[in-house]
């Protein structure tokens, strides 16, 4: 079996608020195959943006790392110096931000931020520079004499190209997308998503797509990752969790967002409210908003374990107490009744 590219075992991050401590991320587990895309998903403030942010160290003054390993091609992160993570960020490891213009520097033309990428963090001279700035916008679908306009003069589905091509400008092994369409229109979604897709394949690099969009995960990811109140509550190959989940919060997920194909034609909210993360609840922690919870659920701290799929790949976990009701779970939360009670 191939090892993964990035393996993130059991990591927790929290934030100094006042006098406490809010667990953002709380234990959280999950592998990134080599050359594959995983989706991050789950409701906001779930952990999604801290466990992106807490892979290449770029977090706020008041995070905290708690405890965890980062494995990234065999070497944690969370043990290197600033200088060698340096080395990594943009080049092993690259970012596309949520909003291309927010990243983008509104005073200098495109050639002029890409430039300086490739010359002062890839050691190309000015032509290289040139040369390799008209190769990524190639890549991506952008006239390469567009470089020389400036970020306003683009579209929102460009500026998020232009994003893309500087996240590619130093060849890197694992790109990191954080809700890169959640700005954008559907029409434009499709097409950010098919490049995002086709560049994957053709470069043979690891993606993270995190998003609250759980259509955009059974769009275009490999594996995904379901993360509630800062843990990872279900995870595995995306066809089979979201055709057959085993965790109640991936059910509700999976019924929250519009099926074409249903003759239902109601969208079921999830009632309530995640927890707060300051002070967490025992047991299960979906349990408050869960129709099918026991009172052992309660007590009962949630720990990741293998469900077998039969036929089916291997490495699906769900943090399911009830992972043996599943089936009868299933046809119970395609009711709207069971969520509405």
């Amino acid at each position: 079996m191939t090892a993964p590219l990035l393996s993130i075992r059991d990591l927790s991050v929290s934030y100094v608020v006042g006098n406490g401590m809010v667990h953002a991320v709380d234990g959280a587990t999950f592998d990134v195959p080599a050359a594959g895309i995983v989706g991050l998903v789950g409701e906001s403030g779930c952990g999604k943006s801290t466990i992106a942010r807490a892979l290449t160290r770029v977090v706020p003054k008041n995070a905290r790392f708690a405890g965890g390993e980062i494995f990234f091609d065999g070497t944690d992160l969370l043990k290197l110096s600033e200088g060698e993570m340096n080395r990594l960020r943009w080049g092993d490891i690259a970012f596309i931000p949520q909003s291309a213009m927010n990243s983008l520097d509104p005073v200098y033309r495109i050639e002029t931020q890409l430039g300086e990428v490739l010359r002062q963090r890839g050691g190309l001279s000015k032509a290289e520079a040139r040369e390799k700035s008209e190769a990524l916008f190639e890549l991506v679908g952008i006239e390469p004499r567009r470089l020389r306009d400036f970020p306003h003069q683009f579209s929102g589905g460009m500026r998020q190209r232009v994003a893309i091509a500087l996240a590619l400008a130093l060849d890197p092994k694992l790109i990191i997308a954080d809700e890169p369409v959640t700005a954008l229109d559907v029409i434009v979604q499709r097409q950010i998503l098919d490049q995002l897709q086709a560049l994957q394949q053709r470069l043979g690099i690891s993606v993270i797509l995190v998003t609250h969009d759980i259509s955009v995960v059974a769009y275009v990811c490999d594996r995904i990752v379901v993360m509630y109140a800062g843990q990872v509550v279900e995870s595995g190959d995306t066809r089979t969790v979201l055709t057959a989940p085993y965790h109640p919060y991936t059910m509700g997920l999976y019924n929250a967002f519009p099926d074409l194909q249903s003759s239902q034609g109601i969208l079921t909210p999830i009632e309530g409210s995640p927890p707060d993360l300051s002070a967490p609840p025992s047991g299960c922690r979906f349990a408050p908003r869960c129709p099918f919870v026991e009172p052992e659920c309660r007590a009962t701290e949630m720990v990741l374990h293998e469900v077998e799929i039969v036929d089916g790949p291997a490495g699906h976990v769900s943090a399911c107490r009830r992972n043996g009701d599943a089936e009868m779970l299933r046809a119970k939360a395609s009711e709207v009744a069971t969520w509405s009670a």
